[in-house]
Parts: C-alpha cells; structure tokens; sequence
C-alpha cells in the first residue's frame, strides 16, 4: 500500500478552511472596523489548520456531507485563533511573535487583541448556531460541544492550572489533566463536530473521543520535546526526552487502534503517524 500523502490532505483541506473563513469573518469600513481586521490578521495568518481538518476527515469517515462539517470546522478555528491571541497576550505568555509575523497584540495592540479574541470566539458560536447546512438540532448539539471544550472545565480550566503550576509543581497525574484542558478538549472537539455534521452513531463518538484524547496528548508530548524546555510546565520535567517520545508513540498507536476497523479511517491513521513523527 502506498504512503498516505497527509501534507497534500492538510493543504487540500486548509485550502477549504482558509476560503470558508475568507468569506465569513467579517470585512468593511464600520468605525470600529479594526477589530474586524485584527480579526483576519490572526486567523488567517497561517498554519496546518489541524483542527478544522480532523472535522472533515471525521466527517468524511462517517460518510457525512463535508459542506455540512465546513462551517464547524471554520468555527472551531475561530476558537482556536482566540486561544492563540490570548496566549500571546503580555499577561499570559507575552509572546511577541506568532507563525513568523507580529502577534496581534504587537500589530494591533494590547486593547484590540484582547476584544479580536474576544470576537472570534463568540463568533464561533454563531458560525455553528446559523450553519445553514444543516438542522437545528446538529446546530444546537455543535454549540454545546464547542462550549463545553472551550469552557472552565475545558481549555480555559487548564489554562488556569498552568497558571497555578508556576507557582508550585503539579504531580504528574494534575500536570496530565491540565494538558487535558489545555489541549485535548478542542482537538476532541474538533472531531466530535465531525460526527455532529455527520449524524455519526455513539459508538462513533466514542472511538473519536479516545482517539482524540490519544493524539491529543502525544501532540503536546512532541511540541514540549520540540521545545526542549525542562524548566517549565512540560513533559520534560517528569521524563527524559526518550521517554517521552516513547510515551507519545504509545499514545499514537491506541490512538489508531480505537479507528482502525472503520472503513475511511486511513487519512486519520496517517494523521496520527504523522503528528507524532514531526519535527517542528
């Protein structure tokens, strides 16, 4: 069997993503249009758009109409572009630079970037409530998934705790569950949206959370490797870069294990292979 080409699935669907989000973030001359431009300047700015691509192939793979996953998957990257601005904020990361460019705080200032993600992600909500492509109970089930990733027990609860782990070392069972918040609940957001456009069954939904939790994980195992810091709130601080690598390809493998026996499922395999293996 030949290699999946995962970059040429990447680029196909970031080519969807990125002309969804062209059309749908908002454009004009209002007075207060410059948050309409921070807005696109941070979303789209750029990168392998991950998240919006495991809706579609979660969609594709329960044989649902991939029109019906675009405005959930523009949404979802919506979120995912708040979370970024926000961390680059001085008072969180203080990042200056973010995908080669000025961070929206650095091109737009402080006060605008915080409302620019602000606004992506109260849009994000309206791009699933309003998706005209599909009916009101997937809507309604997608805004639910969407907050409760996004939400105090989701990817702001862990933001929280890494917060709080400055100030004192977490055991490595809370240092886990804050990667869980941080990370994990809009990767597995990203595809249970999927399975919402889709009308995917339970067990579906079951095997994607696992198999979302999974490559969750090892994707932030391989980004605390890359980053190569032992100081701070990262894997490295409770193993050495080998074990980790270890622990991520273990983590791959369940990952692909939980998807294998449904037919389609190939694109995610090599996904997952391919998150695990990179190298930046």
């Amino acid at each position: 069997m030949s290699a999946f080409d995962v970059e040429g699935m990447l680029l196909k669907n970031s080519e969807l993503i990125e002309g969804a989000l062209d059309d749908l973030l908002p454009k004009g001359d209002a007075a207060h249009s410059v948050i309409y431009r921070a807005m696109r300047y941070s979303a789209l700015g750029g990168g392998k758009r991950v998240r919006p691509t495991l809706t579609l192939e979660f969609c594709r793979l329960a044989g649902g109409k991939i029109e019906a996953a675009i405005p959930y998957a523009a949404a979802i990257e919506c979120v995912h572009t708040y979370s970024l601005i926000h961390d680059d904020l001085p008072c969180m990361d203080n990042s200056d630079e973010r995908r080669g460019r000025p961070s929206c705080h650095v091109a737009y200032g402080e006060a605008n970037a915080l409302l620019a993600g602000d606004a992506l992600l109260t849009y994000a909500f309206s791009l699933a409530a309003e998706n005209p492509f599909a009916d009101d109970g997937r809507n309604c089930r997608a805004v639910s998934v969407i907050a409760n990733a996004a939400g105090f027990d989701g990817m702001i609860g862990g933001q929280v705790c890494d917060l709080i782990y400055e100030k004192s070392a977490p055991s490595f069972e809370d240092f886990m569950d804050m990667e869980r918040g941080k990370t994990v609940e809009l990767i597995s957001a990203a595809c249970a949206l999927g399975l919402v456009a889709a009308r995917a069954d339970d067990g579906l939904f079951a095997a994607a959370r696992k198999y979302a939790y999974c490559i969750g994980l090892s994707f932030q195992i391989i980004d605390d490797i890359l980053d190569g810091d032992e100081t701070g709130n990262t894997v490295l601080s409770y193993m050495s870069a080998d074990e980790a690598a270890a622990t991520a390809r273990d983590l791959t493998e369940e990952a692909k294990s939980t998807i294998c026996a449904y037919d389609g499922a190939r694109s995610l395999i090599a996904l997952a292979d391919w998150l695990c293996g990179r190298k930046k």
